[in-house]
């Protein structure tokens, strides 16, 4: 901003404490420092606000041309919807006068009924046949008990009581150890 080297703000700081005085120059640098924090906060804002302003009218130019180029390529696709039309319309005519051409005793074996739409014959499965543990579905898409067996997926489902059961046979089956008083 200012081209002030460190020589002369030792100058004038000396000139100021003889003009000034010890008691005021603390007042006078610090109402000096105010005053110039506030003309960098206002010079910072002026340039904050060119630069919107800038911003502005960079964004306003962008949507003209863009809006320009929408318009033109709504224009072209309106001529490119007339030509498809002319071609369709081309396209219609000459096959009405080619139908109307065709001799139909050469094709009387066609008729309305060879018309209608086909339609496949519904799955035995969604007719709601065999869905049990007995169709040959589920039969296929188990899980085999080799690989059961191999991974750790249990085999048989066992209630609580009967696993309690199972295991109090076994526990009394077994000899228990004879107490020392016994």
């Amino acid at each position: 901003m200012f081209d002030i080297g460190l020589s002369k703000i030792v100058l004038i700081s000396v000139v100021a404490l003889v003009v000034l005085g010890p008691d005021r120059l603390p007042r006078v640098a610090r109402t000096a420092g105010n005053l110039f924090g506030r003309a960098q906060r206002y010079m910072s804002e002026v340039k904050q606000e060119v630069s919107r302003q800038m911003d502005q009218e960079e964004l306003k130019k962008m949507k003209e041309a863009a809006t320009a180029a929408f318009n033109s390529a709504k224009n072209d696709f309106k001529e490119l919807d007339q030509v498809i039309s002319s071609q369709v319309a081309e396209v219609n005519s000459n096959m009405n006068e080619i139908s109307s051409s065709i001799n139909t005793n050469t094709y009387s074996t066609w008729s309305e009924n060879d018309n209608r739409i086909y339609t496949p014959k519904i799955d035995s499965f969604a007719a709601g046949q065999r869905q049990g543990r007995k169709s040959w579905r589920n039969k296929k898409g188990a899980v085999p008990m080799w690989f059961k067996h191999s991974s750790g997926i249990k085999v048989r489902v066992q209630s609580g009581a009967a696993r309690v059961k199972r295991f109090r046979r076994v526990a009394s089956n077994s000899t228990s150890a004879k107490s020392f008083f016994g």
